[in-house]
C-alpha cells in the first residue's frame, strides 16, 4: 500500500461553517480514494460471487449427471443440518426427530442448534414468498456476501486491499466452501465474526461486543469471537492504565460484558427448559459432539495411517486441511499477528481438533477461520507475477467447485 492509498481510508473532514459552496481542490484526492475503495469492494464481492457461482455450476452439473430428478438448489437448501434449522422454523424446538431415536442414551433434539439463523429464516419467510427452504437459502447466501465483504474490509485494513481481495477469494475457494452456498449457519456466523473483528481492529468496542453477541447466538463457536473481544479489551485496559487514562477502560470492559451474552443466554435458556444447568452439553452428546481433548482426532489419523479400511476422499482432504490450518496458525504467530486475532483462530482450531464430532465435519467447523488464511493471502499478494497469482486462485476455485459437487451428491454423510 502506498501512503496515498492509506490516506484514502481516512474519514472525510466536514467543511467548516461559512466555507465555500464548492468543494475545495484539496478534497478531490479523498473523493478519488473513496471511489477507489468502492471499486476494490466491488471487485472483491464480484470475484467472490464468480468463485461461488462456479461452485454452484459444478453442483448443478454433478446433480444433472447423478440425480436429474432433483433440483440442485433444493438439495443445497435441505441437505443434512439444513433440514433441522427448518424443522425449528416450522415446529419450534423439539425432541421429536426422525433420526433413529436415541444416541448415547440421549434423545436427539434440535436444541443443539443455536437460534439466530432460524429466527432470520422465519423473518424472511414471513415477508417473502420463498417457502421455508428458499428463505433458509436466501439468508445463508446473504450471509455469505456479508461475510465476504467483512473479510475483504478486514484484510484491507489490517494489511492492504490486494491482501483483502485475495483473502476473500481464498475463503470462497476452500475445500469445504460449498457450505457457503448451503442452508447452513456457517456463512451467517462468519459474517458476524468478520465484522466483529473489523470493529476490534478499528477499536469500535461496543459494535464489536454486539456483533459478538450475534455470533454467539448463531453458533456455539461464537465463543471464539467473545474470546477475541476479551483479549483485545484486556490489552486496551492495560494500555489505558499505563497512559493513566481514567476512562479508557470503560468501553473495552463494556464490550467484554456484552460479547458472550448470546452464548450464555442460550445455554441458560436450554438449562431452564431441561431443568439442569448442563442441559445443552447433554443435548450435544446425543449428536456425538463433546470436547475430548483431541482423542477422536488422533484416533482418526491413526486409522487413516495404519488401518487397511477404505478411505473416503473427504477423510484424506480433512486430514490435509487440518494440518494446513495448524501450519498457517504457526506462521501467523511468527508474523506477529495481533494477539486477539490469534486468539480467534486458536479457539476455532481448538474446537475443531478437540471435539469428538465425526472427523469430516472439522473442515466445516473451520470455515469461519478466515484469519488463518492471512499468511497465504499475504504470500500471494507479494507475488510479482499477476499471472501466477491468478493461476493459484483459479486452480483453487476449480478444485473447490469439483470437490463441492462431490460433497453434495456423492459423499453419503454431512460435510
Amino acid at each position: 500500500m502506498t501512503a496515498e492509498a492509506d490516506r484514502l481510508d481516512q474519514p472525510d473532514r466536514p467543511t467548516p461553517p461559512g466555507g465555500p459552496a464548492r468543494p475545495r481542490p484539496a478534497r478531490t484526492p479523498q473523493r478519488l480514494l473513496r471511489s477507489e475503495r468502492l471499486r476494490w469492494t466491488a471487485l472483491a464481492l464480484g470475484g467472490y460471487a464468480a468463485v461461488r457461482l462456479t461452485g454452484l455450476a459444478a453442483v448443478v452439473v454433478w446433480g444433472h449427471r447423478l440425480d436429474p430428478g432433483q433440483s440442485a438448489l433444493h438439495r443445497l437448501a435441505t441437505l443434512w443440518d439444513a433440514q433441522w434449522y427448518q424443522h425449528i422454523v416450522v415446529h419450534g424446538y423439539t425432541d421429536q426427530l426422525d433420526v433413529g431415536g436415541y444416541a448415547n442414551g440421549i434423545p436427539y433434539s434440535t436444541l443443539a442448534f443455536f437460534p439466530l439463523y432460524p429466527w432470520l429464516i422465519s423473518a424472511v419467510h414471513a415477508v417473502l414468498p420463498l417457502g421455508v427452504a428458499g428463505s433458509a437459502l436466501a439468508v445463508a447466501w446473504a450471509g455469505s456476501l456479508a461475510a465476504a465483504w467483512g473479510i475483504f474490509e478486514f484484510g484491507s485494513r489490517l494489511y492492504s486491499r490486494r491482501t483483502g481481495l485475495l483473502l476473500v477469494l481464498l475463503w470462497g475457494s476452500l475445500p469445504g466452501a460449498v457450505v457457503e452456498s448451503m442452508a447452513y449457519s456457517e456463512p451467517l456466523f462468519t459474517a458476524f465474526a468478520a465484522w466483529a473483528l473489523l470493529a476490534l481492529l478499528l477499536r469500535r468496542w461496543l459494535t464489536a461486543g454486539l456483533l459478538s453477541t450475534l455470533a454467539c447466538l448463531t453458533r456455539p463457536t461464537g465463543i471464539a469471537v467473545a474470546a477475541a473481544v476479551g483479549v483485545a479489551a484486556l490489552l486496551a485496559v492495560v494500555s489505558a492504565v499505563r497512559r493513566r487514562d481514567a476512562t479508557g477502560w470503560v468501553r473495552p470492559v463494556a464490550a467484554v460484558a456484552v460479547a458472550p451474552l448470546g452464548f450464555v443466554g442460550y445455554l441458560a435458556w436450554v438449562g431452564h427448559r431441561r431443568g439442569r444447568w448442563d442441559a445443552y452439553f447433554e443435548v450435544q452428546r446425543a449428536w456425538d459432539s463433546h470436547f475430548d481433548f483431541g482423542r477422536s482426532t488422533l484416533a482418526s489419523y491413526s486409522r487413516l495411517l495404519f488401518s487397511a479400511q477404505p478411505v473416503w476422499l473427504t477423510e484424506a482432504v480433512t486430514a490435509i486441511v487440518l494440518i494446513g490450518y495448524v501450519v498457517l496458525f504457526a506462521v501467523g504467530v511468527l508474523q506477529r499477528q495481533p494477539p486477539w486475532l490469534l486468539t480467534y483462530g486458536a479457539v476455532l482450531l481448538l474446537v475443531a481438533l478437540g471435539d469428538a464430532a465425526y472427523f469430516n465435519s472439522r473442515v466445516r467447523f473451520l470455515l469461519p477461520a478466515f484469519s488463518l488464511l492471512l499468511p497465504a493471502a499475504l504470500g500471494l499478494a507479494r507475488l510479482r507475477s499477476r499471472a501466477a497469482t491468478m493461476l493459484v486462485v483459479v486452480s483453487a476455485a476449480a478444485c473447490s467447485a469439483v470437490y463441492g459437487g462431490y460433497l453434495t451428491w456423492v459423499y453419503p454423510d454431512a460435510p
